[in-house]
């Protein structure tokens, strides 16, 4: 059986995809895979939740007020909407800090509108528009809270990084000498793991309760539900994690990231899924997260149909008719171990 997403173009096959995919449960049982189950990956930005515990087990987020909203954006890949912008802003003013200690730089949003807007008052990009200001806010605070240098925070060698990658080592059970480092697109420490170390992290974040400690079951439990209450922080509008957690009202907690990478945990199973396009195509890892959903069984009838755009994603023109679509083409492998 292919491992692919096809990409059609009328009735004809125009391209695919290959994907990878690991099904692990909460004690790291991999229970279905596509491809390779152990290759090794920087899944990017879905880690964010994992680099949000600190935040959280450090008192910051105490400290500085943090709810639901905040919490989810320290999560996020957001698209720059005028909520996020002014939920990083008004987390930054809390601890004395401002704009420009942020060190994520800035790119144009995925929010057309806020980009035209700053076009039309002729305004510069700032790094509030950047998708990872949350998360890079949240890490200011922290060092903030804990009296770091928050001139340095970005760097592997601060203590604040340290923390981070010990919670990943930690909840995913990769020891932190096999973790990979890179530098991510935002500037930060980017962790390089098994995808089914990945996968295991969902399944914890999903359902924690005696895989970790007390303190960081609490930590994982608060980030999940700040995700699923509020998942238009963690994405923005028409996003496929954000259209995912509201349909299924918080059985699910999701986060995509960058290169083709898709994490989703399953609170009442325990479960964790990732989901890896090889050539690193974000058209192709919703359709295949959503066919992974499929044939395990989770998910009615009707909230598949809520997803439609996200199981068999349209291909269109340029007068937005439909002349195509995206599907999946692969089958789960079950796991003999």
């Amino acid at each position: 059986m292919s491992q692919d997403v096809e990409v059609t173009r009328g009735e004809y096959i125009e391209s695919s995809h290959k994907i990878h995919a690991a099904v692990v449960d909460r004690n790291g049982r991999l229970l279905y895979s596509v491809g390779d189950p152990d290759r090794l990956t920087f899944p990017r930005s879905s880690m964010k939740p994992f680099q949000t515990v600190p935040l959280i087990e450090s008192g910051a987020a105490d400290a500085y007020g943090y709810g639901d909203a905040e919490i989810a954006l320290s999560c996020a890949s957001h698209s720059g909407e005028p909520i996020h912008r002014e939920t990083v802003l008004d987390v930054l003013s809390r601890a004395h800090l401002s704009e420009k200690d942020l060190q994520c730089g800035t790119h144009v949003p995925r929010d057309g509108e806020s980009y035209r807007e700053l076009i039309r008052a002729g305004r510069e990009l700032t790094p509030v528009f950047s998708n990872c200001s949350g998360k890079h806010s949240g890490m200011l605070l922290t060092a903030a809270h804990l009296h770091e240098d928050t001139d340095t925070y970005r760097e592997i060698g601060h203590p604040h990084q340290q923390r981070i990658l010990s919670v990943i080592a930690d909840v995913c059970d990769v020891p932190v000498e096999e973790i990979g480092i890179g530098v991510d697109g935002c500037g930060v420490p980017v962790h390089r793991l098994p995808l089914r170390g990945a996968a295991l992290g969902f399944a914890r974040l999903a359902k924690p309760e005696g895989t970790v400690s007390a303190q960081r079951a609490d930590a994982l439990n608060r980030i999940r539900s700040g995700m699923t209450a509020r998942p238009e922080m963690v994405a923005g509008k028409n996003r496929f994690d954000t259209d995912l957690m509201r349909v299924f009202a918080g059985r699910l907690v999701a986060k995509v990231g960058a290169e083709g990478v898709q994490c989703i945990g399953v609170a009442d199973l325990g479960i964790g899924i990732v989901v890896k396009v090889e050539d690193g195509s974000e058209r192709a890892a919703s359709v295949a997260a959503m066919e992974v959903l499929k044939q395990l069984g989770i998910g009615t009838s009707e909230q598949f149909e809520q997803l439609a755009e996200h199981v068999h994603a349209p291909v269109l023109n340029a007068r937005k008719e439909q002349i195509g679509e995206i599907r999946p083409r692969f089958v789960l492998n079950s796991s003999a171990e």
